[in-house]
């Protein structure tokens, strides 16, 4: 009882999730191993990113890019100013926002992996800026499964064309889908949204239209993680999970 009572809020919190999703995939069938946490900084405080950085995570993402920026520099001199114990540690930066075509400059190459991709205009922005940058920007590409017209995302009905298209980019490699359920409390309408962006999923992976390291399917955040994982999400993007009230 004493290791429990002395846990932060924070490290319970991240147990917590930790163990839902481990029963979500029991219930799947799946292995916990499969999935990965991108635990998003957007309304943290930095002493509770730092706090994070310091239990060994090092997969976070922002919705802003200006913020993304902020945040990465103070981990970054924090980690540096801190003796051996975080050495060698890469923390890995994730766009999980809108990217406006003139903010890819600022942030490419910063970035492990851009979550919102959602247009060819900015696919081709993203593979001209890195190319004189002479790296390889690796992209999901942003779908709106649920249909709604205030969410970013390309239609569903236009994804696996925009998918061929950035899979013949040079320097973009198409790691997978991305995709946002609506904000509701059905569980059911949640579900179909997720069941939709894993046929899309599944459907271009087997068509081999986007290359061979399309394999990433993001979906899933605070509210609704567990069902996204139950559906076949490989990448989970939580926030409030863990950092609210902290």
């Amino acid at each position: 009882m004493a290791l429990i009572k002395n846990k932060s809020t924070i490290s319970e919190r991240l147990d917590q999730v930790k163990a839902n999703i481990a029963s979500a995939c029991e219930r799947a069938g799946r292995d916990p191993k499969e999935i990965k946490m991108i635990l998003v900084t957007k309304n943290a405080p930095i002493e509770s990113v730092k706090e994070v950085v310091d239990l060994g995570y090092t997969d976070f993402g922002e919705n802003r890019v200006q913020h993304l920026k902020q945040v990465a520099e103070e981990i970054d001199l924090y980690r540096r100013q801190k003796s051996g114990q975080s050495a060698g540690k890469e923390i890995n930066w994730h766009m999980v926002g809108h990217l406006q075509r003139n903010k890819v400059k600022k942030i490419l190459k910063m970035l492990k992996l851009i979550h919102s991709v959602d247009t060819l205009r900015l696919a081709e922005e993203i593979n001209t800026t890195a190319e004189k940058f002479k790296i390889k920007a690796n992209c999901l590409l942003q779908v709106n499964c649920s249909g709604e017209p205030q969410k970013y995302g390309t239609p569903v009905g236009a994804a696996t064309h925009l998918a061929e298209q950035m899979g013949t980019m040079p320097n973009i490699c198409l790691k997978g889908l991305m995709t946002m359920a609506p904000l509701t409390k059905d569980k059911d309408v949640v579900r179909s949204c997720f069941i939709r962006a894993r046929e899309l999923f599944e459907e271009i992976y087997d068509q081999r239209k986007a290359g061979d390291e399309f394999l990433q399917l993001s979906m899933g955040m605070s509210q609704d993680y567990e069902i996204a994982v139950e559906e076949g999400a490989t990448l989970l993007r939580i926030g409030s999970a863990i950092f609210a009230g902290s």
